[in-house]
């Protein structure tokens, strides 16, 4: 999901700068904005991941002090 939203901020700045250069001012707005919340939406998926991650090495390491 990460990967879609990341070729999806790429493609919508790619948008927004054609829409620069022909001078249509709205639509590079709303193309940017669009861009914008794609690559935070990844981030946000990406970060979701390693705190997922790190709750699981927590546990099993949290285990691991119980059984000593």
């Amino acid at each position: 999901m990460e990967r879609f939203f990341q070729v999806a901020a790429v493609i919508l700045i790619g948008v927004a700068a054609y829409f620069l250069w022909s001078g249509n001012t709205d639509g590079t707005f709303i193309a940017a904005v669009l861009g914008a919340v794609a690559f935070f939406l990844s981030v946000r998926f990406q970060v979701k991941e390693r705190l997922k991650q790190r709750g699981n090495d927590a546990t099993r390491g949290h285990g691991d002090a119980e059984t000593r």
